[in-house]
């Protein structure tokens, strides 16, 4: 059974970072494009960044300049680099990855950002 396993969040300061990890069993996560998305309280879950199988990155608007997403590939892991976070990227953070027509989910990790 393929699973996800999000860490890394917390209770942070309007400007200060946190690293999120997205850690895989039972499926190499080099090999798929995964995805970074959030859900504030009462929002639609959103995505927030992705990287590809041969390593390209895309990410959202709101998180340009601020957020990197990068995997180690010998720790099977993605992580969410967050830098000068805003009280607005505060939410649940959940990594995803599509394979055989399944969506794959973590449980989640969530993010705060507050003074």
């Amino acid at each position: 059974q393929v699973q996800l396993v999000e860490s890394g969040g917390g209770l942070v300061q309007p400007g200060g970072s946190l690293r999120l990890s997205c850690a895989a069993s039972k499926i190499i996560l080099s090999i798929y494009k995964v995805h970074w998305y959030r859900q504030a309280p009462g929002k639609q879950r959103e995505l927030v960044a992705f990287i590809t199988g041969i390593g390209s990155t895309n990410y959202a608007d709101s998180v340009k300049g601020r957020f990197t997403i990068s995997r180690d590939n010998a720790k099977n892991t993605v992580y969410l680099q967050m830098n000068n976070l805003k009280s607005e990227d505060t939410a649940v953070y959940y990594c995803n990855l599509f394979k055989s027509g399944i969506d794959y989910w973590g449980q989640g990790t969530q993010v705060t950002v507050s003074s």
